[in-house]
């Protein structure tokens, strides 16, 4: 190639970059400007329809008291917007109620449905009578604790945790069938719905704060199933749960298999704010790292999406399954077959999508994998220090968690072993492998015994 077409090349790829810097700060300043209008309108609305406005983190100031007691993220209140600066300055600004000194801390305070949140079943299950909720989950009890083995306990537990917008399902209808027959006869395998996400309640006083999930879980699973020992799997924001759970019990975790996970060096007083800009950054491409970008910065805009399809999620449901049935009939028609049973079933994905409200989904986000990056350096030490078995698996693909993520998790706990999976992304780390993945966690639950 000619100097002149190499010179042409690189001018062209340097004015690629440029204008696309150009069109994401557009798209950005856009969305900034949409999402304090709407901070007007859903305070006007909630105190319209409610009585009282919903609290948002839209003012800047913080209570360190406060991030201390509950793991608050400094990302929740220092994310740059201008116009909210703006509104800032002409006193139009979306505040908590602080009538009583209880209301100064949100957990305790709103219990009754948001008008913006779903009514089903599932939505609604932290509003029981004592308040005393659990959390949902699926256990696959070993084929040796059957009848004919009564009073055996398993041989071992296995905690599954999922990652964002998931459910238990991430786990029981890719992983559980591709097991062997040792696994199914001497463990048992526990996948749990985490806090504001599929089946488990979403309860709306409440910060969804690491310290909240990893309570939750010891509330739900641990000590009721009296859980001596156990290994811990987790994929994307349930890997920095599964650090925090192995911490709490270091004595008790056999092994950590850490599928994707987004970690971020703490070092400094900035560290929410750090790994807020390193996992969603605000890209346009791809598709997942501009919704990350979307779902995190913007609070109201999310907000909006949740009320449109969350909130409505069952209506959504039937559509699809509607288009999903014509689609299917129209081919079984033409090869003369039947009708399956499962036809109308919609992708565990797809059901999973919207199975949260915004309040769960964006304060877990901001909570457990922004403000967990403070606390992943300990977690990761005593892990190390209790001589528990890490296991990291990441696709060199990963647009979501960048491949750095596990490079500098190594360096933080050095005896982990990292297995780097070609050609996988955030999502096909799992899928399309589910046999090999399988695989992978009975060699390393057997190395642990």
């Amino acid at each position: 190639m000619s100097p002149a077409a190499v010179s042409l090349q690189k001018w062209l790829s340097n004015a690629a970059q440029v204008l696309n810097s150009i069109i994401c700060f557009v798209v950005f300043l856009v969305f900034d400007l949409l999402d304090a209008i709407f901070c007007v309108i859903f305070r006007f609305l909630d105190e319209y329809i409610e009585g009282e406005a919903s609290p948002c983190c839209c003012r800047k100031e913080k209570n360190v008291k406060e991030d201390e007691d509950y793991g608050l993220s400094e990302s929740l209140n220092e994310r740059k917007n201008i116009f909210r600066e703006m509104t800032r300055f002409l006193k139009i600004r979306c505040k908590r109620e602080d009538s009583n000194e209880e209301c100064e801390k949100i957990g305790g305070r709103l219990m009754k449905k948001s008008w913006s949140d779903c009514g089903c079943e599932s939505c609604l299950s932290w509003m029981n009578d004592d308040g005393d909720y659990r959390l949902h989950f699926v256990v696959k009890e070993p084929l040796n604790d059957g009848e004919n083995c009564r009073g055996r306990r398993p041989s071992e537990n296995v905690i599954f945790l999922h990652g964002f917008i998931c459910s238990c399902s991430f786990w029981t209808e890719t992983v559980f069938p591709c097991f062997s027959e040792k696994v199914n006869q001497d463990y048992r395998l526990i996948a749990i719905d985490l806090l504001g996400f599929g089946k488990s309640p979403k309860p709306r006083d409440c910060m969804y704060t690491l310290k909240e999930h990893v309570e939750m879980i010891e509330k739900s699973v641990i000590q009721p199933l009296k859980l001596d020992t156990f290994h811990l799997v987790a994929h994307s924001m349930g890997c920095i749960i599964a650090l925090a759970i192995a911490a709490k019990y270091p004595t008790c975790v056999k092994s950590i298999t850490l599928v994707a996970p987004p970690y971020s060096p703490s070092e400094g007083n900035d560290a929410c704010l750090k790994a807020l800009a390193n996992m969603a950054g605000k890209k346009l491409w791809p598709p997942l790292a501009f919704g990350s970008s979307f779902m995190s910065w913007y609070e109201h805009l999310g907000r909006c999406i949740c009320f449109l399809y969350c909130r409505n999620h069952r209506i959504w449901e039937s559509i699809l399954k509607f288009i999903t049935l014509k689609r299917n009939v129209n081919v079984y028609h033409l090869t003369l077959s039947g009708i399956p049973p499962n036809l109308r079933e919609l992708h565990f994905l797809i059901i999973d999508l919207p199975r949260h409200t915004h309040h769960s989904a964006w304060s877990s986000m901001h909570n457990v994998i922004c403000g967990g990056a403070k606390f992943m350096d300990t977690y990761l030490r005593i892990s190390t220090e209790a001589g528990v078995i890490i296991n990291i698996i990441q696709g060199n693909k990963d647009e979501v968690v960048p491949i750095e993520c596990c490079i500098n998790l190594k360096k933080k706990a050095p005896n982990a072993e990292i297995n780097i999976i070609p050609n996988a992304n955030h999502k096909t780390v799992l899928f399309g492998r589910e046999k090999e993945f399988a695989n992978s966690l009975e060699h390393t639950w057997a190395s642990s015994s």
